[in-house]
């Protein structure tokens, strides 16, 4: 598979897939959309890859959607938010169904979409200063990417409400505490330790925990689905706002947002 965003290594039973656009950020544009949907799919079909480690190139994860495309010289925003979203519900119905043990080394960032990419992860590896954030409210959306979902698996939905309203931004030790990652490691580590923790799996029965894994995932397709949906339905709607319009011109040009509720 050749793309121009992400790069795929197959080393045996395990897959390695990178984010790479490290002079953004690794934030995700069409392309990266695009480029990952079509990876996970293809990975639907290769029975013999048991493993799979998702990680960013450069200084972080991903900084999530690439806000600043999202704008154009007329400060409109410039590409079109329904090919975008079957794209995202292509990314998560097919990662969140691969017949294999998936692990995300999160180092530097993982805000918004990243961080829901990192999310539908079986194994979360985060380092300890790491800044994990679904931060969608700052420019006025909703978690996409079945951000809903993967909040509401690992906490409770009252606690999913607080943490997608506030937008906090968390360190991997705040994020482990209240559930949100599996592990914490030394800064600088993550991606070696997801490599450690590949190899120990490799030699465990990986054909029963994917088994596991199929059993429990199937009870949660179809929600997972329904939000999916959803999320797309009202994403297009919120991005019509005002006040997401306020929001993605706030960040570009470094300020504080003023929200209207409108």
């Amino acid at each position: 598979m050749g793309f121009e965003t992400i790069t795929v290594e197959r080393n045996g039973r395990l897959v390695i897939v990178s984010l790479n656009r490290p002079q953004s950020m690794n934030a995700m544009d069409g392309v990266m959309l695009r480029e990952l949907a079509n990876c996970f799919e293809a990975l639907q079909n290769e029975s013999t890859i048991q493993l799979l480690i998702l990680k960013g190139s450069g200084k972080v994860f991903s900084a999530g959607g690439d806000i600043k495309a999202m704008l154009g010289n007329d400060g409109e925003e410039s590409f079109d938010i329904e090919e975008i979203m079957v794209d995202i519900s292509r990314i998560v119905k097919s990662f969140y169904s691969l017949p294999m043990v998936t692990i995300a080394a999160v180092h530097g960032a993982a805000a918004g979409l990243g961080f829901s990419l990192a999310l539908s992860s079986d194994i979360i590896i985060a380092e300890e200063d790491c800044k994990l954030a679904m931060n969608f409210i700052g420019i006025g959306l909703i978690p996409d990417g079945a951000g809903h979902f993967f909040m509401k698996e690992r906490l409770s939905v009252p606690k999913a409400k607080q943490m997608i309203w506030a937008g906090e931004v968390l360190n991997g030790a705040a994020a482990k505490k209240i559930g949100l990652v599996d592990e914490v490691v030394e800064n600088g580590t993550a991606i070696e330790q997801a490599g450690q923790l590949a190899q120990k799996l490799l030699h465990s029965p990986l054909a029963a925990m994917i088994e596991t894994k199929k059993i429990l995932h199937a009870q949660k397709q179809a929600e997972l689905n329904n939000i999916l949906e959803m999320e797309a339905e009202t994403q297009i709607r919120m991005r019509k706002t005002a006040d997401h319009l306020e929001g993605i011109r706030a960040f570009v040009e470094k300020r504080p947002a003023n929200f209207e509720g409108k």
